[in-house]
């Protein structure tokens, strides 16, 4: 396994307003989330960011991370109240950030907890290419082939794969 790729410690949004940036203004800052606590914290240091102005329109202008977005978790406008409990499963999950966006690639946007569900149930691991995974299948007793049979592992990965799907080298079942 690769080493695991902390969301939280790398996740960041630019907080500006919609106020300023109709009045030409691009100010604001770049806010790491692993700075704060929780969403409630994130949101006092937005406020004090923007205390000039009485009733601050927050505006994400742009972010890193972008798992947070394909979840739905932020926007241009939004950020989720959730956020940090789903970056903090994501942390704990035992897999990188990397395993749940080559996920959401092939399946779409969805939920946090059926991505994660998802994940735990159907992701067998990165692999360097089809025939290693589906060597990895047979070698792991998956199938069950004796060892003496001869396989073309080019020709078996094409049938096999229509059952499973791939994203920059991660494998999940389909």
């Amino acid at each position: 396994m690769t080493n695991l790729q902390n969301c939280l410690d790398t996740a960041s949004i630019y907080c500006g307003t919609y106020a300023k940036y109709n009045n030409g203004s691009l100010y604001g800052k770049w806010l790491n989330l692993s700075d704060y606590s929780d969403y409630d914290e994130l949101l006092t240091a937005m406020y004090e960011l923007h205390s000039d102005e009485a009733d601050p329109e927050f505006m994400f202008q742009d972010y890193e991370c972008p798992i947070l977005e394909k979840l739905g978790l932020l926007s241009e406008c939004h950020i989720s109240k959730d956020i940090y409990d789903v970056l903090e499963q994501i942390n704990d999950s035992g897999h990188d950030v990397e395993v749940y966006e080559a996920c959401l690639d092939n399946l779409g946007k969805m939920d946090f907890q059926s991505l994660y569900e998802y994940v735990n149930n159907f992701y067998y691991g990165e692999f360097s290419g089809d025939e290693d995974f589906v060597q990895y299948l047979y070698e792991d007793d998956t199938f069950s082939i004796p060892n003496w049979v001869v396989i073309d592992w080019e020709a078996t990965a094409r049938s096999i794969m229509f059952d499973y799907f791939e994203s920059n080298g991660h494998y999940f079942r389909s």
